[in-house]
């Protein structure tokens, strides 16, 4: 399974950094959003893909019985899921805005307007 996901990371990331070189500003926040996705599956993946019971140490014992699955990559990924929809909220915000001043989503354009 985590040769596949390996693939698939590499993928996202190659089509993250293709949308991010074009010259569309939606096409470069939707390279972004698959970049931050790409990272989550990598800190996943990373982890270990083995299932396992959850976290918690039942009563009087000492440590949890058989397996369990690491909480601490989850936590980290809950959060970045989180950082990247609050990044993707202000990057709508700020491409709706551009647009409307310049009439144009080509980054080019919007450079030779600076004043």
């Amino acid at each position: 399974m985590e040769p596949v996901m390996a693939v698939a990371i590499g993928l996202l990331y190659a089509a993250a950094i293709f949308l991010m070189l074009r010259r569309s500003i939606v096409k470069l926040v939707i390279g972004l959003m698959l970049l931050s996705n790409a990272a989550n599956l990598l800190i996943f993946t990373s982890a270990g893909m083995t299932r396992g019971a959850p976290p918690l140490i039942p009563e009087g014992l000492a440590a949890p019985l058989g397996p369990v699955a690491d909480p601490l990559p989850q936590a980290v990924v809950l959060t970045a899921i989180v950082i990247a929809f609050g990044v993707l909220a202000f990057a709508v915000v700020l491409i709706r805005r551009a647009y409307e001043i310049v009439k144009a989503d080509d980054l080019d354009k919007m450079k030779e307007t600076d004043t």
